[in-house]
């Protein structure tokens, strides 16, 4: 098992390698991140398999944002439903955990309501990887911090 306290590095390549050269899932890990982070989607679901399963918690069903999304098409529903709910997010992974064909990222995000209050709200994703994409994200939070930012 591997730790990693950096922040993702714009100079990691999407190729599959990270800055030392090491060919692993943490740097397919730091891509997506940079891809949401540029809101680029073509970017962040090429770190994907086309049968990902994209998992949140299920507190968050009743805005439509809970529960499995599957594939790219699920993954697309997913953050195309976030603006209807929300103001904004920023992502900021803080730690890597790498063991296997896992990582799991602690970080915080900022959340903005749709009346323009912002929380900062930590979370872990763990990634899940089969031959360089991942086939699984798991985002874990408190859903209920959550919810009372999408209630405003």
């Amino acid at each position: 098992m591997s730790v990693d306290h950096a922040a993702p590095s714009v100079a990691d390549d999407l190729d599959g390698t990270d800055r030392h050269g090491a060919d692993d899932n943490l740097a397919v890990v730091r891509a997506a991140y940079r891809a949401f982070h540029d809101r680029d989607l073509a970017a962040l679901l090429a770190t994907m398999d086309p049968g990902i399963e994209w998992v949140h918690p299920d507190g968050l069903a009743p805005y439509g944002l809970g529960g499995t999304k599957l594939g790219h098409a699920g993954v697309r529903e997913f953050l195309a439903k976030v603006p209807t709910v929300l103001g904004g997010m920023r992502l900021e992974p803080q730690e890597f955990i790498r063991s296997g064909d896992r990582v799991v990222v602690f970080g915080v995000r900022a959340v903005t309501s749709l009346s323009g209050r912002t929380e900062t709200l930590s979370f872990v994703h763990s990634w899940t990887f089969r031959d360089g994409r991942a086939v699984r994200m798991e985002d874990i939070f408190d859903t209920v911090v959550f919810a009372g930012l999408i209630d405003g």
